[in-house]
């Protein structure tokens, strides 16, 4: 295989992490294991084509893990891997840069920011923990 040559290593980033949906899909990975049904309730403008795509493109390049679960109805969750968790702080940078974007252009972050878990942490957080002990509840009843 041929060595790809860059001329700046932001190219590196942007082509692993790069395009409209990857960091979006890995900031929610950031809250935990997601099914695929879940990133797209949590992200309703991309297509499931779309989705699918970015999270192979992401697990080739050992950013996500995708873990099946053998059971009646099959079950696969994506989860950020270790090495995808080194990108955390680039996530959190973004994440600072674009409210504060939005603060500067538009005043008042809430009135364009759509109402998510990840626009307003602690009661993303709280869902989210609740949500998480539901799962665990039922898988146990389960058993």
């Amino acid at each position: 295989m041929e060595k790809k040559k860059y001329n700046i290593s932001v190219e590196a980033t942007l082509e692993v992490i790069g395009g409209k949906w990857k960091c979006v899909i890995l900031c929610h990975l950031t809250h935990g294991k997601k099914r695929t049904s879940d990133l797209r309730r949590l992200m309703p403008s991309i297509t499931q084509k779309m989705l699918t795509q970015q999270l192979r493109e992401l697990e080739d390049d050992g950013i996500v893990n995708r873990i099946i679960y053998h059971q009646v109805p099959p079950k696969v969750e994506y989860e950020l891997s270790e090495y995808g968790w080194s990108l955390q702080p680039i996530l959190d940078s973004l994440c600072a840069w674009g409210e504060h974007h939005i603060i500067k252009e538009y005043g008042d972050k809430f009135a364009v920011l759509e109402d998510n878990i990840l626009n307003n942490k602690d009661i993303g957080l709280a869902t989210e923990m609740d949500q998480t002990a539901k799962e665990e509840e039922t898988s146990l009843s389960k058993n």
